[in-house]
C-alpha cells in the first residue's frame, strides 16, 4: 500500500493511494497530525487496516512532499561506480561517501514544477532512492540497517549546477534553492530486503532515458550509508537519506543538456513507482 500528503478543497490530508483517488486518514487518526507523526509512533500499518474495504473519496488532489518537515534531509553524493568516473580524475571512489545536506524548502512535491531561479540557467536533474526513517539511533550496525526504515519514496534531486562550484569544497549553494527539487509523489512501507537490494532506477527526460541503474550497484550500499550516517548524527523519526543518483545527468552531456520550462522529468524505481515534474522559470 501507498501513502502520501496531499491537498484538496484547501484542505490537507494524508491516506492511502489507489487506482480512483485517495482514501482519506488523517480525520480518523487526529493523534497523527501527518504522515512523520504516524512515521514515529511505527503508525503505517495501523493505517492500512484502516484502509481496507474502504473506498477512495478524494479524486482531485494536488500531491505535496510525504512526511512533512523532516529534522533531516541528507544526500549521498557520487555513490554509482559510472557516476565516479564521471569526474575524470583519475581516482577510485573515497573510502568513505560524500554528503551534503538539503533543506525541506528546497523540494516540492509530484506534478509541480521544479524552479529555475533568474541567477542560473543550469538547473539539472538527478533520479534517487530516498529512505524515510521510522527508528532512530545512533551508531547503528550495518546489519541492523534496514530495521532502522520506516518507507522508501524517489526524489528528484534537482541542482543548480554553477553554483555547486562557488566554494572550494562545498556544494551546498548548488543544492538548496526553492522547489528546485522533488520528493514523493508516496511512500511505501519497507517490510523486506528485496525491495532495496536490487532495484531498477531510471530517470526520462521527456520521455528520453537518461538514467538507468540498479542499487546493487551502489558504492556505498544503504546499510553502509546508515551506519555511517549515524555515527556522527542520531538519526530520528522523518528523518530522509537521499541514497546518490547514477550516471546521465544533464551537466554530463556535451553539450550540457539542462532543464528548461516545458520539460518532463520521470524518475522511476521498481515497487515503489514514478515521481513526476515539469519545468517552470522563477516568478
Amino acid at each position: 500500500m501507498k501513502f502520501a500528503t496531499y491537498t484538496t478543497g484547501g484542505d490537507t490530508y494524508y491516506g492511502a493511494v489507489t487506482d480512483g483517488g485517495m482514501i482519506p486518514l488523517s480525520p480518523n487518526h487526529p493523534q497523527w497530525p501527518t504522515l512523520r507523526d504516524v512515521v514515529a509512533a511505527d503508525g503505517l500499518h495501523d493505517l492500512a487496516r484502516a484502509a481496507h474495504g474502504r473506498a477512495a473519496t478524494h479524486s482531485d488532489v494536488t500531491y505535496t512532499i510525504p512526511v512533512p518537515n523532516p529534522e533531516k534531509i541528507i544526500c549521498v553524493g557520487v555513490n554509482f561506480p559510472d557516476r565516479n568516473a564521471e569526474y575524470k580524475d583519475g581516482q577510485d571512489a573515497p573510502p568513505n561517501m560524500s554528503l551534503f545536506p538539503r533543506f525541506p524548502r528546497s523540494f516540492t512535491g509530484a506534478d509541480h514544477p521544479l524552479i529555475r531561479p533568474p541567477e542560473s540557467e543550469k538547473l539539472d536533474y538527478e533520479g534517487e532512492i530516498a529512505i524515510v526513517i521510522g527508528k532512530g539511533g545512533r551508531r547503528i550496525a550495518e546489519a541492523d540497517a534496514y530495521d532502522h526504515i520506516a518507507a522508501l519514496t524517489l526524489c528528484n534531486e534537482g541542482t543548480i549546477r554553477d553554483w555547486v562550484r562557488h566554494a572550494k569544497f562545498n556544494v551546498t549553494q548548488g543544492k538548496n534553492w526553492d522547489r528546485s527539487g522533488a520528493i514523493g509523489p508516496w511512500i511505501v512501507p519497507f517490510t523486506a530486503p528485496a525491495q532495496l537490494d536490487d532495484i531498477r532506477l531510471t530517470t526520462r527526460v521527456n520521455g528520453e532515458l537518461r538514467q538507468d541503474d540498479r542499487t546493487s550497484r551502489m558504492l556505498f550500499p544503504i546499510r553502509r550509508q546508515i551506519a555511517y550516517i549515524s555515527t556522527f548524527t542520531t538519526l530520528v523519526p522523518g528523518d530522509i537519506i537521499v541514497t546518490g543518483t547514477p550516471t546521465g545527468a544533464g551537466a554530463r552531456f556535451d553539450p550540457p543538456k539542462f532543464l528548461k520550462p516545458g520539460d518532463v522529468i520521470e524518475v522511476t524505481a521498481e515497487g515503489i513507482g514514478t515521481l513526476r515534474n515539469g519545468v517552470a522559470d522563477e516568478t
